[in-house]
Formats: C-alpha cells, sequence, structure tokens
C-alpha cells in the first residue's frame, strides 16, 4: 500500500507533515472520478485518512464535496469513471452500500431523510445488530439495546422520547443531526463521514453535535468533515483542512487554513484553479506524445 500522506492535485504546502506517520491508513483515494448522468463532477481527487485523523473538507457550492461524500458511501446515483478508493486494503468501490456501511463506514447526511412508520428505536436497534455481527459479536437483545442508547443518548443530549417516534418525523433540522450522531454513537464506525452536518443548526445545536463528534472520535477512528464554513472547525479541530474546487482538491494545509479562507474567501479559487488547468493544458501534448 503507498505510503504517501496525501497527494496533492496543486499544492503550496509540499511539506505538511504526516501527523501520525505510524497510525494505519484507514482510507486511501487515488486519482478518483466520478459523474452523475453524464455530467463528471470529480476529476481526480486524491486522499488519504489515517486512524485517529479529522479532515476537513471545504469549498463553494458545486466544487464535489457532497458528491464525494456520496461515492465513499456507495450512492447508486454516482458512478465512478476511474481511480481507486481503499478501505483498510479492501477495495471499497467494489463493496455494496449495505456492505460499507456493516463494514464500518458512515455517512451523517446534510438532509438526513424521515422514514415515517418506522420506529426511530427499531430502526437504531437493527442497525447496531447489523453492525456487531459484522464484527463478530452477539446481537443485543431489546433488554440490553434499550440500556445501550439510553447512554448514548447522552451523548448528544436527547430526549428519549425521540426513540419512539419515526425516523426522523417531525423532528427539527438539530433533532435530525442529534438523531444522525446517535446512529453514529451506536454503530462505531471507522471512518465517520459527516457532510455538513453544521447546516441549519442554531449555536447550541452545533455545540451538542459537535461535542458528540469530538466525543466519539478515538484513535483507531477517523473522521472526514465536508462543511462550508468554519465555526464548526471552532468546535472540532481538524488534523487537515482541503480546498475542494472543480472536483478536486486544489490545496491542503493545517487548520490554519480554514482561519485564512474564513478571511479571505474563495475568490483566490479561480485563479488557481485556471493556473492549474493550464498547466495541465501545457502538459498535454507531451503526454499524448
Amino acid at each position: 500500500m503507498p505510503s504517501d500522506p496525501i497527494l496533492f492535485s496543486s499544492s503550496p504546502f509540499p511539506d505538511l507533515p504526516v501527523i501520525r506517520p505510524d497510525a494505519p491508513v484507514l482510507l486511501e483515494i487515488r486519482d478518483l472520478h466520478a459523474r452523475v448522468e453524464a455530467k463528471a463532477i470529480l476529476k481526480g481527487v486524491n486522499l488519504t485518512i489515517r486512524a485517529g485523523e479529522i479532515h476537513a473538507v471545504m469549498g463553494r457550492n458545486g466544487s464535489g464535496k457532497s458528491t464525494l461524500s456520496k461515492v465513499l458511501a456507495g450512492h447508486p446515483s454516482y458512478t465512478v469513471t476511474g481511480g481507486s478508493v481503499t478501505y483498510r486494503g479492501e477495495n471499497l468501490l467494489e463493496l455494496e452500500p449495505e456492505t460499507r456501511a456493516r463494514a464500518g463506514v458512515f455517512l451523517g447526511f446534510q438532509y438526513p431523510v424521515e422514514i415515517p412508520g418506522v420506529s426511530n428505536l427499531e430502526f437504531l436497534r437493527v442497525s447496531t445488530n447489523a453492525r456487531r455481527v459484522h464484527r463478530g459479536e452477539a446481537e443485543l437483545d431489546t433488554f440490553e439495546f434499550e440500556d445501550l442508547v439510553r447512554e448514548r443518548l447522552q451523548v448528544v443530549q436527547m430526549d428519549p422520547a425521540f426513540l419512539e417516534r419515526s425516523v426522523n418525523e417531525g423532528f427539527s433540522g438539530g433533532e435530525k443531526k442529534r438523531n444522525e450522531i446517535l446512529q453514529m454513537a451506536l454503530l462505531e464506525p471507522l471512518v465517520a463521514i459527516l457532510d455538513e452536518t453544521d447546516s441549519g443548526l442554531d449555536i447550541d445545536a452545533l455545540r451538542i453535535v459537535a461535542g458528540g463528534v469530538n466525543h466519539l472520535a478515538t484513535p483507531d477512528t477517523a473522521t472526514l468533515l465536508i462543511t462550508h464554513y468554519q465555526r464548526l472547525l471552532d468546535a472540532i479541530t481538524p488534523d487537515y483542512v482541503h480546498v475542494m474546487a472543480a472536483g478536486r482538491i486544489l490545496r491542503t494545509g493545517g487548520k490554519e487554513l480554514a482561519l485564512e479562507l474564513e478571511q479571505r474567501g474563495y475568490d483566490w479559487v479561480d485563479a488557481e484553479l485556471a493556473a492549474l488547468e493550464g498547466a495541465e493544458a501545457d502538459r498535454l501534448p507531451a503526454e499524448v506524445a
């Protein structure tokens, strides 16, 4: 398996240190291309995530951030047209979405869906037991699971009454996001991909959700945060920040890069992207030849 910590489409940080060089690689993305219908969205994403790391992906709307999360989770509307994704040494792209989830890849949705008629408690119990069986653990009976879920409710400061309702039905935006983090607390994923978890949250809900994410981060797991704004990263400190544009990672840095984005905005992206595309066009004739 390649040991490069991160590959860059273009980067002013060629000497960015690997924070945990001895940690195992959990997720390795190499030259990933993907489209939805006939439109190419991802155009060469490279990223390596090691155990214990928190990565933040930032960028404008339409830069490919959410597409990346959906491709990693196995959304059927997206077609991978090139590159590879390796999860703990296994070809992730060959696995069905439910197999990825059972194996420890978790996606927290930007817009969690409502599932009328499905008890939140039963949904959580079946999901948790599916994950446990995959890990070779015994399923929890109803009473054991209720004890566990009530313990994990404390992580997100959630009222137990929400367990008796249908999944996300009638939940506020903050309640839906807390329910996502509750799922994460029960499933104990190795790689958690959180797609704009801060979207639509007020200050109190953001604090609770971020506290849950921090509580669940361990030296054996990794988190990929997708966000527009610095405010989430005030509460969750990333090891690496990646700026995405036009379907690729344009720049990578430490947590200071998020502060720079907060101050400068994304206007510089256009110039840097044009320079990158120009350099690629200059190389093309020689490569074709």
